[in-house]
């Protein structure tokens, strides 16, 4: 089941549930992927899907970032967006994961003391294997440690 037909059940369920909030975001949320669909005038494959719930996620975050403290009824939608929307995210990888990731490819290169010279070539290799799946500041925080 695509993501698309997902969040169209659980954006019925909520009308069911006359749960606003939730079926406010969901709605926003399908008409995203909607949108991104029509634009390449084809069927979004998973990753594109996550990559659009991933980018709704991100600007939720930086609504929430730049909203007033005054004003709680955008903090409020904000918090409640990005709760639903990760629901449908993919599983975002952990420190570990992400240093086993870097240590592996740094095996494959044959770097065992990296230097920010060899950044580019390493990031070029890492960073299709943790696409969608870690937060690409993460990654690199955690390979500039790895070049000390």
């Amino acid at each position: 089941m695509s993501k698309i037909e997902l969040v169209r059940k659980e954006m019925m369920n909520a009308m069911k549930e006359k749960n606003k909030p939730r079926k406010e975001a969901l709605s926003l949320l399908l008409a995203a992927l909607k949108n991104k669909a029509i634009d390449k005038r084809a069927d979004l494959t998973e990753e594109e899907e996550n990559a659009i719930i991933l980018k709704e996620i991100k600007q939720a975050q930086e609504t929430l970032e730049s909203a007033p403290a005054d004003r709680t009824e955008i903090i409020e939608e904000c918090r409640t967006r990005m709760a639903v929307y990760a629901e449908f995210a993919p599983k975002q990888m952990d420190e570990g994961e992400i240093r086993a990731t870097i240590e592996k490819v740094l095996e494959e290169l044959k770097l065992s003391a990296p230097t920010p010279r060899e950044k580019g070539l390493i990031m070029k290799n890492l960073m299709p294997l943790v696409k969608g799946k870690a937060d690409g500041k993460l990654v690199n925080q955690l390979l500039s440690e790895y070049m000390k």
